[in-house]
């Protein structure tokens, strides 16, 4: 059987059973091992009757669970099984591996298949070779569509929207709508809303469709739609996007050109994916771990990583230059050197729990201009009562260990002016970057780990040569 016939439309699904998934419906490791040892033993029936009953998106765990060199064989094992549907569920990284495998036509027919958002996610990360030598393989409206997708910036409302959509005139009536609706092919597999147009094509209003099965067939749509609506711009960020979502609890949207012409729509169950994905960047550029996708390629992940690393490790010669400073005063007052990397590392650990929060707040909006001051004073006020906390609790335990009273006041004040630093810039450095267009969570922590390490030590150091060193 060729690869095309195996990658066909999957049957219908009938309910996982209790033993295939965990708790957190997650695929259990016996039930993965039973698929592969199948197709490895060469029965693939009994594979195939296996994952028959799941959902196109467990199908897409199970392949991204198998080894890199087991997915090949799985995946012509699943004759059937795998299709369109599971192939725009997959990890972009093994998608992209398994499409390696496949002839331009092959995928050109498996887009022809999909929602035009799915086809475009399917085709945009192909090399401009095979992505060209696939969109002549497809047919002319597919093609049309595609090619229009892959024409707005990567991550935009355009790239994420799909074409398919149903519109109506204002000046229609339910019945006519109702007749459309039944008599129209081109319309998307799911939608919840129909969308109402003027006849330059510009959207003023939206009608649920529980609502129009309700109305008598007379009424007018006019009389029954709703005016406000939520209009997403074509060349918005879809992190943007996912923000108008969740603040408006929308089911879709309508997506406007430069002219305001309707052009798409965009679906919640895309939102949840953005909103996900969005999350999970923050966090691993936060760390400097690039996507922290466990399917990237090694080479990428490393080159990443290392980038970070190296400039951690010119972060880390500034502070130890601090340190240079005050080597005469470390040779007089040994326990410093035992003490100034905890200094250093609370002022750290207090700097990203505020760094964590401010990037977090002007991902979701909630830190803007109007109230950045606010945010400030809020965390300056933070800072101190953390700083007092831990420069009491240090200068009581370092007394007690080295019953020198001096050094543990020493100690205590350099806890409080380093959690006072920690606090105000863990705000000042996202805030600022995002001002310029830099990514905060890109590029923030190195900023602030710098900051609080050197004044970590320089103010331990300090004022250590002005009180115990004399």
């Amino acid at each position: 059987m060729s690869e095309s016939e195996q990658i066909a439309a999957a049957p219908p699904q009938d309910s996982t059973p209790n033993q295939v998934m965990d708790e957190e419906t997650r695929l259990r490791p016996e039930f993965v091992d039973r698929v592969l040892d199948a197709v490895e033993a060469g029965d693939d029936e009994t594979a195939r009757e296996l994952v028959r009953p799941l959902h196109p998106a467990d199908v897409a765990d199970l392949i991204e669970l198998a080894r890199r060199d087991e997915r090949e064989g799985l995946v012509k094992a699943l004759a059937g099984i795998v299709s369109p549907e599971v192939l725009a569920e997959l990890n972009d990284y093994v998608r992209e591996d398994l499409l390696d495998e496949l002839e331009p036509q092959q995928v050109a027919d498996i887009a022809a298949q999909l929602e035009t958002d799915d086809a475009v996610a399917l085709i945009e990360d192909l090399d401009r070779d095979e992505q060209q030598a696939v969109l002549e393989r497809m047919e002319p409206d597919d093609r049309a569509a595609v090619e229009e997708a892959l024409s707005y910036p990567e991550e935009s409302a355009g790239r994420l929207m799909q074409r398919d959509l149903c519109a109506v005139p204002e000046h229609w009536n339910v019945g006519q709508v109702i007749d459309y609706l039944r008599s129209t092919r081109d319309l998307p597999d799911d939608f919840w809303e129909v969308f109402v147009v003027n006849p330059n094509h510009h959207p003023v209003g939206t009608c649920k469709l529980s609502l129009i099965l309700r109305m008598p067939r007379k009424t007018l749509v006019s009389d029954i739609m709703q005016r406000e609506q939520t209009l997403i711009p074509v060349d918005m960020d879809q992190e943007d996007v996912a923000l108008r979502f969740q603040k408006y609890a929308l089911v879709s949207a309508a997506v406007t050109d430069d002219s305001g012409r309707l052009v798409g729509m965009i679906t919640v169950d895309d939102i949840v994916h953005i909103i996900q994905q969005e999350a999970g960047e923050d966090i691993t550029l936060l760390s400097g771990a690039g996507e922290g996708d466990i399917n990237e390629p090694i080479r990428m992940t490393v080159r990443t990583r290392v980038v970070w690393l190296i400039i951690n490790l010119g972060a880390t010669i500034c502070s130890a230059s601090v340190v240079g400073l005050f080597q005469g005063e470390i040779r007089k007052y040994a326990i410093l050197a035992a003490l100034m990397p905890m200094v250093s590392a609370l002022g750290g650990n207090a700097g990203t729990q505020t760094l964590a929060v401010v990037v977090r707040a002007l991902a979701t909006n909630q830190l803007t201009s109007s109230n950045t001051a606010w945010m400030l004073l809020r965390e300056f006020r933070i800072a101190i009562a953390n700083g007092i906390a831990l420069g009491l609790v240090g200068a009581v335990g370092t007394f007690l260990v080295l019953h020198d009273l001096q050094l543990s006041m020493v100690f205590a004040a350099a806890l409080v002016i380093n959690s006072l630093v920690a606090g105000l810039v863990g705000v000042l450095v996202p805030v600022s970057l995002d001002k310029v267009r830099v990514d905060p969570a890109v590029s923030s922590a190195v900023f602030v780990t710098t900051i609080t390490d050197v004044m970590g030590f320089f103010s331990f150091l300090g004022l250590a040569a002005l009180f115990l060193t004399r």
